[in-house]
């Protein structure tokens, strides 16, 4: 399940097998500002993670098929999002587990919507890297193609030290783009990404967006060779990318 109409708060992937906990969250946490992913099982969930930049996972201990732990000790391997788990009332030692394997912190079950919202807003006011600290300054410096994109003060100069005025949505894009280098995009998730899913299904804005940005940061935007279209599938950001620490000024 995918809501939409989200503000920019960040993703929430929430990993239940129980259908009726999902729905009730993604209603709760959509009208709370957030963009919600709800899915049943690890698979679905690792689908989402491939799909999606997702900021926070809601995950339920008792899963079918790999449980919670173990989803925890995978992502945790490989990934820091941030980690809030569900478990029922007395599995103290479980929970201990789950701490100890990386998650930022855990609810019990049953829980109220409430308190889970907040114990989110505490852990990602403490994850590096989330919507709420790149508001706060702690965004990267993400670096292509000789362009300086600073996140965390919306600016992108050019090979020449030339500052690039952007639009909001450009800015967004480019930023979704660069931070998902070398991997085929579709139109659906780079609306997704820029928050601006509330667009008919077969909106083109994503599309007059990409071609005024060409028209930006491409030297011939007849032939593209940051932001190339793939056929079919959306479109790829092309150039290496690497990240340098927040700016101080």
């Amino acid at each position: 399940m995918n809501t939409s109409n989200a503000e920019n708060l960040g993703h929430v992937l929430v990993v239940d097998d129980d259908r009726e906990i999902r729905d009730l969250l993604a209603r709760f946490l959509t009208r709370h500002g957030y963009r919600v992913t709800a899915v049943a099982d690890g698979k679905e969930m690792r689908r989402a993670l491939a799909d999606w930049r997702i900021d926070l996972i809601v995950l339920d201990l008792m899963l079918p098929g790999e449980d919670g732990l173990s989803l925890c000790r995978s992502l945790r391997a490989s990934s820091r999002i941030p980690i809030i788990m569900l478990t029922m009332m007395g599995e103290e030692t479980d929970r201990i587990i789950g701490l100890e394997m990386g998650a930022d912190d855990y609810l019990p079950k049953p829980f109220s919507p409430r308190e889970l919202l907040a114990r989110m807003k505490a852990v990602l006011r403490r994850a590096v890297g989330s919507p709420a600290a790149a508001a706060a300054g702690g965004a990267a410096i993400l670096r292509f193609a000789d362009w300086r994109l600073d996140i965390g003060r919306r600016r992108l100069e050019s090979p020449d030290g030339l500052l690039v005025d952007l639009s909001a949505g450009e800015f967004d894009l480019l930023v979704s783009l660069a931070e998902h280098p070398r991997r085929v995009l579709t139109r659906d998730q780079l609306l997704d990404l820029t928050h601006g899913r509330t667009e008919a299904p077969f909106d083109r804005s994503i599309d007059m967006q990409i071609s005024r940005l060409r028209r930006k940061i491409e030297t011939d935007q007849a032939q593209p060779e940051l932001i190339k279209t793939v056929r079919g599938g959306g479109y790829v950001f092309t150039a290496d990318v690497t990240q340098d620490e927040p700016s101080d000024t």
